[in-house]
């Protein structure tokens, strides 16, 4: 016999897995769930509400973000779902797991380091190259291919490549 408290708890799961399979549209390897930008996921019955952090209060990609979570949860079965967004606290690039991290190296974006700083906009951190490793790397330029990102080169293999601000 399955209780009400173990029906929503299934219905919770699905309705987060639905909504933690979205991709970023910026960075197609990342889901939301890997950037810590889905806070919750919330049942009231059959209806659901999910709650992002965007990565800064413009980003540009949350709109498309937001249609994609609906468009998940309604393919899940789950009927008029809504989103909205929280920002405080402001995200974070330490809510990001260890597995969105990985995933941006293999991608060939250095990810942000857990405690960096704002420094290595600067030049003054060490920002290791996702190619081939090495910590002989130089900035180019604070913007990168989008406004997550800077632009770094690296010494040893020559080759440019994004960093994933630390925020």
């Amino acid at each position: 016999m399955v209780t009400v408290l173990e029906r929503d708890n299934e219905l919770r799961r699905r309705a987060w897995a639905a909504a933690a399979s979205v991709v970023d549209p910026e960075i197609p390897v990342l889901t939301i769930a890997d950037l810590g930008v889905l806070r919750d996921v919330v049942l009231d019955g059959d209806h659901v509400e999910v709650a992002i952090t965007p990565t800064y209060s413009g980003c540009p990609a949350m709109n498309m973000i937001a249609l994609e979570i609906e468009l998940a949860l309604e393919r899940a079965g789950f009927r008029g779902p809504k989103v909205h967004t929280v920002l405080s606290p402001a995200w974070t690039t330490e809510w990001m797991s260890e597995e969105g991290r990985r995933k941006l190296r293999a991608y060939g974006i250095a990810p942000p380091q857990f405690g960096g700083s704002r420094r290595a906009l600067f030049g003054e951190q060490a920002v290791v190259c996702p190619q081939c490793g090495s910590e002989a790397t130089e900035l180019l330029s604070e913007f990168g291919s989008t406004s997550c990102k800077a632009l770094w080169r690296c010494k040893a293999c020559r080759e440019p490549f994004d960093y994933f601000k630390c925020h």
